[in-house]
């Protein structure tokens, strides 16, 4: 028999009911329920291929649109078990290191599933070079025995200035060199490379490996090649990937001036600027010719206090209706205290869940970060662009670009009458906040001090990685260790390294399709 239904209070959604309690709660982070098992993201490549800038950007943005995401490097995890080694701890004849290597992402295999099947997680990137066939093999087993999708993101790139300039970036300053200068720290890490190069055998789309799901990025997104797309998920990994670029660019973001509802304090409309608003629309004017930015596309929503802004700029601009202010339903046009009067409890509801709580008959945070998402592609495909757009809008675009959580988003401040100036960087985005000396009212409103959220309720994370973990209590990745000598290497000794119990999961009888000397490492793990 159907089952009847009830609205939630807060989202506004009909969910079954039965015996006066709702079938189906909020799955745990408040994310959509999913029919797809969970998914590891499987990185292949050489090292300076850029995996681990396309791993942190990933997971920013899956989680941004409310998939929760995490980046195991197991890169980390192996300098968390060797403080010191050279160059010989990487090639691979060297076989104690490479059983070490392998055990770090043995290691961080079991956080994957510990993170996928007991912390509400739906995506696992595992960050590493997998650059053997052996290695992916055991992948595939591992996701197989635990019912996880693998889906593989294998970066080529042989264009010895990308090279050049990734490791330059990033790798001279990682702490594997933090006593080298970087000359030094370019030669070692090129050697590193040819290391990793002797084993490597890339994902064969033509026979070996025709079976999987993966994409290739060739030469920094020039070309792409993608094989077996099984999900509305891994299509959109693609969609992604296929529209971010690594050129240098910056993004403008500010508000409407001040608007005539600003000043009476009410929410939404459609209202025109005020005196001070103009005023801010040509000091905008100002700074962005001070800028001298080429190529510079505006973007403004169908609104008229934002379109009054970007008209006064004298610069072609764009409508998007996508960027228009967060819709209060019934409540537009009222102030907060007409809110709280006329809907009191609506007004709680809010408070009680800010990114969640959508307004009778209009939208909430997690219906905007929807509307907003193409604006973001788009974003990711151009070089300098300015958003003229509004407080809500402009929260979301933000809480993109900073990798802040669904939690933080509708308390991020965005004052009337500021610039903030985003720079992409190696691993984020640099913001630099601009404000050009034209008063305006204050339209933040902070979070109430006794809106506490419920014990155990498992808010989205913004991306981490395990090291740099926001938990309160940190655990070590390999715990419950003995000293585990390793032989000097006839450069110099590699030092001393801990060896990691393994989980059930992955014991020896579990691994089929493993390398031949896996069994032997195992028994060196336990």
């Amino acid at each position: 028999m159907p089952r009847e239904l009830t609205q939630t209070r807060i989202q506004k959604i009909w969910i079954p009911f039965r015996d006066d309690k709702p079938a189906l709660p909020r799955r745990p982070g408040g994310g959509p329920h999913l029919a797809n098992p969970p998914t590891v993201i499987v990185m292949v490549g050489l090292p300076a291929r850029g995996k681990t800038y396309m791993s942190k950007k990933l997971t920013r943005y899956l989680n941004w649109i409310g998939l929760p995401t995490k980046v195991f490097n197991v890169g980390e995890y192996r300098r968390e078990a060797v403080k010191h080694y050279s160059l010989d701890f990487f090639k691979p004849d060297n076989q104690d290191a490479v059983k070490i290597r392998q055990q770090c992402a043995l290691a961080a295999l079991r956080d994957v599933r510990t993170y996928l099947t007991e912390e509400g997680g739906q995506i696992a990137v595992f960050d590493a070079t997998n650059t053997t066939r052996e290695r992916r093999d055991m992948i595939l087993t591992f996701g197989s025995e635990n019912g996880f999708k693998i889906f593989f993101i294998e970066s080529v790139c042989d264009d010895p200035d990308v090279i050049a300039a990734n490791i330059l970036e990033v790798k001279v300053s990682c702490p594997d060199y933090q006593d080298c200068n970087k000359a030094e720290a370019m030669e070692d890490f090129q050697k590193r490379i040819e290391c990793y190069r002797v084993s490597y055998q890339p994902l064969d789309p033509d026979q070996y490996d025709r079976n999987l799901s993966f994409i290739k990025v060739i030469d920094v997104g020039r070309r792409f090649l993608v094989n077996r797309i099984q999900d509305h998920i891994q299509s959109k990994i693609v969609y992604y990937l296929m529209n971010i670029h690594v050129q240098p660019r910056t993004i403008y973001l500010c508000r409407h001036g001040e608007s005539e509802d600003n000043l009476q304090g009410r929410l939404g409309g459609d209202s025109g600027l005020s005196v001070r608003g103009r005023k801010f629309a040509g000091a905008l004017s100002k700074f962005v010719e001070e800028q001298n930015l080429k190529g510079l596309r505006v973007w403004t929503s169908q609104l008229r206090r934002s379109i009054q802004t970007a008209e006064a700029l004298g610069l072609p601009y764009e409508q998007w209706k996508a960027l228009n202010e967060i819709d209060a339903g019934v409540c537009e046009e009222m102030t907060y205290d007409e809110v709280r009067e006329r809907y009191p409890e609506e007004f709680a509801l809010r408070d009680q869940d800010k990114y969640y709580y959508r307004y009778p008959t209009g939208e909430s945070y997690q219906d905007l970060v929807q509307r907003v998402e193409p604006v973001i592609m788009e974003l990711e495909r151009q070089e300098n662009v300015l958003v003229v757009c509004h407080q809500a809008v402009m929260r979301c675009l933000l809480a993109y670009f900073l990798d802040k959580s669904a939690d933080e988003m509708p308390y991020l401040k965005c004052p009337l009458h500021t610039v903030l100036k985003l720079t992409p960087v190696a691993y984020g985005c640099k913001v630099e906040s601009i404000s050009l000396n034209v008063e305006a009212v204050n339209t933040h409103r902070d979070r109430p001090e006794q809106v506490k959220r419920a014990p155990g309720v498992l808010i989205r994370r913004n991306s981490v990685t395990p090291l740099t973990s926001h938990e309160p209590t940190k655990k070590p990745r390999l715990d419950g260790l003995e000293d585990h000598a390793i032989p000097e290497s006839p450069s110099g000794p590699l030092c001393q390294c801990r060896s990691a119990p393994l989980p059930a999961h992955l014991s020896g009888q579990n691994l089929k399709r493993c390398p031949p000397d896996l069994p032997e490492l195992l028994q060196l793990c336990q």
